[in-house]
């Protein structure tokens, strides 16, 4: 599926990759917006795609955008390889569109937006960070930003 062929309206699932943890938000096409949802705490591939196999029965998304992470100058490193292994993973495992998205910098944003929000705490914002990561992917995607690929 070529970056804009997505149907004007559907779920769209967003993840931010990490070996621990990896952070789930949930956006609609019509309407243009993202929500952080949850934090997968699974550490095995087996484990991510079982969680995500539940989520994703429940949401019935139409799309998956998958994070991707680089060096500030846009060179890739070890987990910029690790990310699109997994998306190339959930494309055969699901059947559905995914797109690889630019990630540089959310976490920090993540962390900033938590801060606002009122949360000093670190403890606390670590339990959020990731969902607030995939919210930031996501909602950048929606809002249709050409970073992205199929």
């Amino acid at each position: 599926m070529p970056e804009r062929e997505l149907p004007a309206r559907g779920t769209v699932i967003g993840l931010d990759f990490g070996l621990a943890r990896m952070g789930v938000a949930v956006g609609e096409l019509e309407i243009g917006s993202a929500n952080a949802l949850k934090t997968l705490h699974e550490s095995t591939n087996e484990g991510r795609f079982k969680a995500l196999e539940q989520l994703f029965e429940e949401w019935r998304p139409v799309a998956v955008v998958v994070g991707i992470p680089s060096h500030l100058d846009g060179q890739t490193h070890e987990m910029t390889a690790r990310c699109r292994r997994f998306a190339n993973q959930l494309r055969g495992r699901f059947n559905l569109p995914v797109f690889e998205y630019d990630e540089r910098l959310t976490s920090v944003s993540a962390d900033q937006t938590l801060r606002e929000a009122g949360e000093t705490r670190w403890s606390a914002r670590k339990a959020s960070l990731d969902a607030v990561a995939a919210q930031l992917i996501l909602q950048d995607f929606l809002d249709g930003s050409t970073h992205a690929t199929a």
